[in-house]
């Protein structure tokens, strides 16, 4: 009879152990490589030596100069030839999506990227224009902490269903001439909505806003709607987060109206004619026509005072009554040529290195979106700053800030605006 020796029972388990170790290890890896993983790879497989169009403002040579800066990385990383189209309104490259659709352009679309704001999202998310389900898988969106940060899930209160990508905060910062405010007191620094009203009517024709649709100046009209309903009743005030309609309309925008019959009068050519961009209230102060200015870029401040477009003794400030202030996002549309690329371009935007670049406040000083507990040591280490401009909005200024209402009310705004006082204009 033959007999196993030990040795060779011993043997063979080992050879079974081993073998066993194997196909787990294997298993491991294979689990490793979650679905995600795999979509993502694939995305940096299609995505690289792609063009990419990306239509953006291109109002501010500050912000056009790091989008710059942002394609000659993402050249060097994935070979993309990243185009800026320069919009001087969003809604231009909206009306080309929507045209795309019209010809049932559904795969060969001009737009691969878009810097998008609340109305037009809505806008775009009614009609099927954008891409869904993408911005929530790229990598560096996980550090937004989207579990704990619900401002990376929702754009003027409409929840994005991963169609955006989020890559900035903004928030309206005023500014004003402090040889021209002398602080006395007819002329004291107004920090709220009412003293902005009194300091006005002390010092006709030293303030005024962009004339509507101008988005700065339809971003005053919101701060101003939002500030006169601060003290009122709670069910009113929830309107301003609802869908304007023609119930609502009268009663939540009547406050508004009556701001701005006492405002008016006062304003620069007594309210009669209105200038047209945010580039003409710099140039209107720098001509000492203006004292008090605003803007949705902080940094754009002391980069004019860099560039001689502003006085140097230009100073910042945010108001005490809040700040209105929002997330922005980038989208991309549904029949995009090369979407692959813009998760690329998206994913990088969200990078601590883009990140950090932005927030300096010589390059942009646009406030991150990134999480620091979510970063690393040496991630958090790229956030430093150094000593700012001295006309730079000084750090935390910012108190309180004012959600956007909701992206309805701004057709709602323009067109009683209109009615009321752009008859003349």
């Amino acid at each position: 009879m033959h007999v196993v020796k030990p040795i060779q029972i011993l043997s063979r388990y080992c050879f079974l152990s081993i073998a066993l170790c194997i196909v787990l290890v294997a298993s491991f890896k294979t689990m490793a490589t979650s679905p995600s993983d795999t979509r993502w790879q694939t995305i940096q497989s299609q995505g690289k030596n792609q063009p990419v169009y990306f239509y953006a403002w291109g109002g501010d040579p500050q912000i056009n100069a790091y989008i710059q800066w942002v394609a000659e990385q993402v050249k060097a990383q994935y070979d993309i030839e990243l185009v800026h189209v320069k919009l001087s309104d969003t809604s231009e490259a909206v009306s080309r999506v929507l045209a795309e659709k019209s010809a049932n352009n559904h795969a060969q679309g001009s737009v691969d990227l878009i810097w998008i704001n609340g109305a037009n999202f809505a806008a775009m998310s009614k009609h099927d224009l954008l891409l869904k389900d993408w911005a929530q898988t790229l990598p560096n969106f996980a550090l937004t902490d989207p579990n704990n940060n619900p401002a990376v899930n929702f754009d003027f209160g409409l929840p994005t269903n991963g169609m955006e990508a989020p890559w900035g905060q903004a928030s309206l910062t005023f500014y004003y001439d402090s040889l021209a405010i002398d602080g006395s007191t007819t002329n004291q620094l107004p920090t709220t909505l009412h003293q902005l009203l009194t300091w006005s009517a002390q010092n006709p024709g030293r303030f005024s806003y962009p004339k509507p649709p101008d988005f700065l100046g339809m971003s005053f009209l919101k701060y101003a709607l939002v500030v006169l309903h601060n003290n009122n009743d709670d069910e009113l005030k929830a309107q301003l987060n609802q869908p304007a309609t023609d119930k609502n309309t009268t009663e939540v925008l009547n406050p508004l109206w009556v701001f701005l019959n006492k405002l008016h009068p006062t304003l620069w050519r007594s309210g009669k004619h209105f200038m047209q961009s945010g580039a003409q209230m710099r140039r209107l102060i720098d001509d000492t026509e203006l004292s008090i200015g605003f803007t949705f870029s902080a940094p754009e401040v002391p980069a004019a005072v860099q560039r001689f477009d502003l006085p140097t003794s230009t100073r910042s400030y945010a108001m005490h009554d809040g700040s209105l202030s929002n997330t922005h996002f980038v989208a991309i549309p549904y029949n995009a040529s090369h979407a692959q690329g813009a998760q690329l371009v998206a994913n990088f935007l969200l990078s601590p290195q883009a990140q950090a670049h932005k927030q300096k406040p010589t390059i942009w000083g646009d406030k991150t979106v990134l999480i620091q507990s979510m970063l690393n040591t040496q991630q958090q280490a790229l956030f430093k700053t150094t000593q700012p401009h001295p006309s730079a909005l000084p750090f935390n200024s910012i108190k309180r800030t004012l959600s956007e209402p909701h992206p309805s009310w701004v057709n709602a705004i323009m067109q009683g605006w209109q009615t009321r006082y752009g008859v003349s204009q």
